[in-house]
């Protein structure tokens, strides 16, 4: 297998292996008053995180190597206040993820080495998957912290490690 195959195989099996089911099953445990809430103004709430990961994963990868038009809003993503259900936001979210999904299956090295203009910013093919997976992971974060803030228990994500800090 040659590095851009690894590097497409790794990204994938983090963002929709890893990642998305963790953040699917903490999403599905808050209710949608949890989801909405927020620990003052400058924070964001869980309902937020799932607008803007939605926009991004879109964004930089659907549209771009789709080479669809661009019609995100990003400041909307923060500015959602109404309360939409979990249920409606995690649909959204997972056809999104579907989608990324089919893109990254089909990539190559060629589409990693393209150029593209990406929210104002002119990147490779590789910058922009980086990107992505980076980014999902940063908020992956914030939503498992807030679910262990709002439901005081551990996730369980890591019961592997519990034991030596190894997987056995």
């Amino acid at each position: 297998m040659n590095t851009a195959a690894l590097f497409l195989e790794f990204s994938r099996q983090k963002l929709l292996d890893q990642y998305w089911p963790r953040l699917r099953t903490c999403v599905e445990s808050l209710s949608d008053d949890q989801i909405w809430w927020r620990p003052n103004e400058a924070s964001n709430s869980v309902g937020n995180l799932l607008l803007h990961l939605n926009g991004n994963v879109r964004q930089w990868l659907v549209a771009s190597f789709n080479r669809l038009e661009d019609t995100r809003f990003r400041p909307a993503e923060f500015n959602e206040r109404h309360r939409i259900p979990g249920s409606a936001l995690l649909e959204k979210l997972a056809a999104t993820m579907r989608d990324a999904g089919a893109v990254l299956g089909r990539l190559t090295e060629n589409d990693l080495l393209a150029q593209f203009e990406i929210q104002g910013y002119s990147v490779t093919g590789l910058h922009a998957v980086y990107q992505v997976v980076e980014h999902f992971g940063q908020h992956y974060g914030q939503i498992v912290y807030i679910t262990k803030l709002l439901r005081s228990e551990n996730l369980g994500f890591y019961r592997e490690l519990d034991k030596t800090g190894r997987a056995d």
